[in-house]
Parts: structure tokens; sequence; C-alpha cells
């Protein structure tokens, strides 16, 4: 009598971004079950994944030893393969790390331990201005760190091509299928939507900015929860595109998950400069004219505001100021780049939302941050460098959630 064979297992990912379909292409091509995609927007990477500057981090800020440093160090060199392998651009154009005067030294020095312990590839540290002026012509400070390898791509592109490969490995990708219900029932879940309701063995959610909303359809802690910050940029006129070769960064507030403004020249050569890290008005709220007073009203509701509030007033003033006022911004790059005129700055370019975990007790979640319940995997805190991280991501949920 013939052995019965095992079923094959069903496993959901929720989310259409590239971390979501980095997912699906490795389990699919690894054949780890029958692969379903539900994404809300009729196109894949809407969100974070396609309005980001496209930087390919090389691990310079992140914390040594946590998930973000080995899960960045290890999804660049993927990224970089995988474009590479499929003829997608990918151009090391190199970050550089200024400090405009003395004061920044120390938190710059900060900089230089971490990316050393991260494994950052052919770091430099410059103490003269002629070398900054090598690298960056335009550039003035006292001192900088440079990372030759931090590269530039196009996100949406690369989702598509690692959408391409999930399909062709047999993932059902389905658009325009916003998940409304998730339900543990045992050792099975069910996934619900306007136009169907299909059990699987497994269920990851990538759902960026709603996965504190889809931790919670699945029975999750209500923290962390996502705030999410609009980062607004300005495009460069053609005429000043010469003042940056690649991308100029200035020593980040170490008090703060955000960067700062600065240069990055993109994967098509247009140059532009930011990001601004303002509350946004709406989960979604790519302007100041997208306003939610449900997302307003939760988050100012949430236990965390007040501390966040407190501890955090004054930078919100100064980005908020730095949004609405032009010179205030052009003021933060003007500091590192003294060439750079009002006039250049032609418009604002697509800003994006980037989804920020929150805590109860008001702290900003640096690290990504994943849970379980049962046969659900929530990705939890997924901000930058998720997209530098995607394919390492992937690989880490299947090593430790998927069996």
């Amino acid at each position: 009598m013939p052995r019965p064979t095992a079923r094959t297992p069903r496993i959901a990912v929720i989310g259409g971004g590239i971390v979501g379909i980095a997912l699906a292409r490795a389990l699919a091509t690894g054949e780890r079950g029958d692969v379903t995609v539900f994404e809300k927007e009729r196109r894949l990477a809407v969100h974070q994944t396609g309005h980001n500057s496209g930087v390919v981090h090389a691990g310079l800020y992140y914390t040594p030893g946590s998930l973000k440093a080995e899960l960045c160090a290890r999804g660049r060199l993927q990224i970089r393969d995988f474009c590479l392998e499929k003829g997608l651009p990918y151009r090391e154009v190199g970050k550089l790390v200024v400090a405009v005067d003395e004061s920044e030294l120390g938190a710059l020095a900060e900089i230089e331990r971490r990316s050393r312990e991260n494994g950052v590839p052919d770091l430099e540290r410059i103490d003269d201005s002629a070398r900054l002026r090598e690298i960056e012509p335009h550039v003035a400070g006292v001192a900088a760190v440079h990372s030759p390898h931090t590269a530039i791509v196009d996100y949406a592109a690369v989702t598509e091509a690692l959408a391409v490969d999930a399909r062709a490995a047999g993932a059902d990708i389905r658009l325009g299928q916003e998940v409304t219900g998730l339900r543990i029932a045992g050792s099975t879940a069910r996934v619900s939507t306007a136009h169907s309701e299909d059990e699987f063995d497994l269920v990851v959610a990538c759902a960026g900015l709603q996965s504190d909303l889809v931790a919670r359809l699945a029975g999750g802690d209500p923290s962390p929860k996502i705030l999410p910050f609009r980062g607004e940029y300005w495009q460069l006129s053609p005429e000043a595109n010469g003042l940056c070769r690649g991308m100029i960064y200035p020593v980040p507030d170490p008090r703060f998950p955000f960067l700062g403004v600065h240069f990055t020249r993109g994967v098509y050569d247009d140059v532009h400069l930011g990001p601004s890290a303002v509350p946004a008005l709406a989960r979604e709220g790519y302007s100041w004219r997208r306003i939610s007073v449900k997302d307003t009203v939760a988050s100012l509701a949430w236990p965390g505001a007040g501390p966040l509030l407190r501890e955090h007033w004054y930078m919100g003033v100064d980005e908020i100021s730095a949004s609405l006022i032009k010179r205030r911004y052009f003021d933060k790059a003007r500091r590192f780049v003294p060439e750079l005129a009002m006039k250049h700055l032609v418009g604002k370019s697509a800003a994006g939302v980037r989804a920020q975990a929150w805590a109860r007790d008001g702290s900003l979640i640096d690290d990504f941050a994943v849970d379980r319940l049962g046969p659900v995997t929530l990705i939890r805190n997924a901000p930058s460098p998720a997209a530098t991280s995607s394919m390492a991501i992937a690989d880490h949920v299947i090593k430790n959630y998927v069996n």
C-alpha cells in the first residue's frame, strides 16, 4: 500500500513591499510551500519601498551586534549580487559623513567606531580638507568618514524583479487585496479580504505602515505602535548637480533615529536633498494636506505620546519649521555645502513616510523587531535599512520562524 504523501504547506505573506516580496521569493524558490502574497495596492512597492532615497547602506550607524547591523551587512551584498545578475542599475557612489566643526568630532568618532565594528568595507577616516575635496570638491568640514561602497539603486525596480522570480517559482501575488481579517485557529490562520477567505499553515506579515493594525487583527499586543514620519525631499536644479558627486551626510544626532538632511545622487543621476522627519498626520500622509483624524487621534492618545513630546519637542519644532519654511531647510544643507544657493532648490520631489515603531513609554524602537503568535509571524519594526537588508531579513525569518 503506498505511503501517504505530506501535504504541501500553505504560506501567506501580507505586504507587497520589498521585504514581503523578498520573503515570497525566498519561500517559493526554496520550495517551502505554496506561497500567496496579499497586497492592498494595485501595484507593488507603493509605500516605503517606492518612496525612499534608494541608498544601499553599508552599516555605518547601527549598534554593533544588533540585528540591523548583522542583516544590513549581509543584505548589501545580496542586493548588489541580485542587481548584477538581473542587469539592474547599482552604483557605488560612496557616502561622506561630514563633521562641519569640532563640536561634532565626538559623534563622528562614534560613527567611525560603529562602522569598523560592523565591518564596513574600506572605511576611511579623513582629517584634512584637501582629502575631503578630493572626494567631494564642494564640501566644507573639519573631518569625515568615507564609505566608498555605499551604493544607490531603484528599489521599486528591484522589487519587481524579485516578484518575477517569485511568480516563476509558483508564488501567487494578489494585488488590490487588503487583508481585513487575520484569525488564528489552532495551528492554522485564516486570512480574509473583500474577495476571499483562505486558511494557511503559516502567515508572515510584512505590513510596514499598517504592521501594528495587522498585529491587532491577529490578537497581538498593541505595542509597538506605528508612528508615521514623513520625509520630504527637494530636487536640485541641473546646474547644481555638480555640487554632489555621491552622497554627503551630516553627523546624525544620536538621540534621534534619523540621519538628517543630506545630498544624494540618484541611480538615474538626479540629485536630491533630504529627507526631513516630520510626524505625518496620516499613516500614508505624503503631504500636509493628507490628514486622517483617526490616525492623528490614535497617535495622540497613545501612552507614549507625552514622554515623546517632552523629550523631543525641540527636534520636532526644528523639523516642522524646516518643512514649512524653505529657508530653514536650505540652511541645514548649506552648512556642509556652502556653494548651495536658494535658487538650486527647484521643487519638492515625492515624499516618503517611514513606519517608526513606538513603545508605550515613548521610546522609538531602533532595531528590527519580529514577534510570533502561533502560525503568525509579525514583522513589527523594519525601518531603514530594511530595503538594503530585505533579502537578509527574508533569510532570517525563514531560518527562525518558518518550520
